[in-house]
């Protein structure tokens, strides 16, 4: 009504009220009525906020890569952010040019410098894996950047959330680690295929280390038992051969009784000692008749009757 305004702002908005070109009031969340026609409000917003950003960068091996991320930022110097662009308002609240819009812009470019002399000289892996040490880089950069500061605005900090090569080359560098991750398998399972050979061969070792052992045992039971037996072989033979001797001596006693005892018979006659036996009629005749053939030649004649013979030849009656 009559060109007066009220304006209320919040905690967040630093406002500088202009009246006939003088500075009349200035703060963060100003209420105060005003005269539209005669006066200029300028709205300078003081609350952080995440500025968005993705650009394509080329790496030192001539590849190409794309970063996101985002710049978190406020306002630390309201008056020099003002006195550089225009932040007056409509009476509405909107503001009158398009200069709160270039902040952004502005600090994008300076990113993309910064992410630039970052980046500089990291070929294509090292920069897709370095994210989080390129973004305090471009932080710094940033903080330290003649127009930053000169905008009064305070950089918060810098966050890298991906970095993405091309399609290309990341079906390349996919398949590359596809295939090192592949030969990493193959030499796992062959590490594991030798551990068991290995193993194996231990086993077989430990095996043939058993056997040889039980054989040993085997050989020096075997040993044990054949020096038994010749041992007993050994104690049988001086047995035998100690019998023989007790044979031979026995032998020889038995001879020597014998000859002891048949020696007063060699000087005498046989045909005493047959008589002394008492030997029968016909044998005693038997024996008469050897002695007489013995001496044939010497007999001229001799009779023999036949009761003689009849009785030498008729058999004993039993």
């Amino acid at each position: 009504m009559f060109g007066i305004r009220y304006l209320k702002l919040a905690p967040t908005t630093y406002a500088l009220h202009y009246r006939g070109g003088r500075l009349a009031r200035e703060g963060a969340g100003l209420s105060f009525f005003y005269w539209a026609p005669g006066s200029t409000v300028v709205a300078v917003p003081l609350a952080s906020a995440d500025l968005p950003f993705a650009f394509q960068e080329a790496t030192a091996d001539f590849q190409s890569v794309t970063l996101q991320g985002q710049i978190t930022y406020r306002v630390a110097e309201p008056k020099r952010l003002a006195a550089l662009l225009d932040y007056s308002i409509h009476p509405d609240g909107s503001f009158r040019s398009e200069d709160p819009d270039s902040v952004a812009e502005r600090l994008v470019h300076e990113a993309q410098v910064q992410t630039r002399a970052a980046i500089h000289g990291m070929d294509l892996r090292k920069v897709l894996t370095s994210g989080d040490a390129v973004a305090p880089r471009v932080a710094a950069g940033l903080r330290a950047t003649e127009s930053v500061e000169m905008l009064g605005i305070e950089i918060l900090g810098v966050a890298i959330l991906s970095v993405k090569p091309s399609p290309e080359m990341a079906k390349a560098l996919e398949a590359e680690a596809r295939e090192a991750l592949q030969r990493q398998a193959d030499a796992a399972i062959y590490d594991r295929r030798n551990s068991a050979v290995e193993q194996e061969r231990r086993i077989k070792e430990n095996e043939l280390k058993t056997e040889l052992t039980v054989e040993e045992k085997r050989r020096q039971i075997r040993e044990t038992q054949m020096g038994a037996e010749i041992a007993v072989e050994e104690q049988r033979s001086q047995f035998v051969e100690q019998k023989s001797r007790n044979d031979r001596t026995e032998a020889d006693a038995r001879a020597y009784a014998l000859e002891a005892t048949l020696q007063p018979l060699r000087s005498t006659d046989w045909r005493s000692l047959l008589a002394l036996n008492g030997l029968d009629p016909k044998a005693m005749i038997a024996l008469a008749f050897r002695d007489l053939a013995e001496n044939a030649q010497k007999i001229g004649e001799l009779n023999i009757s036949p009761d003689l013979l009849s009785s030498l030849l008729k058999p004993e009656k039993k």
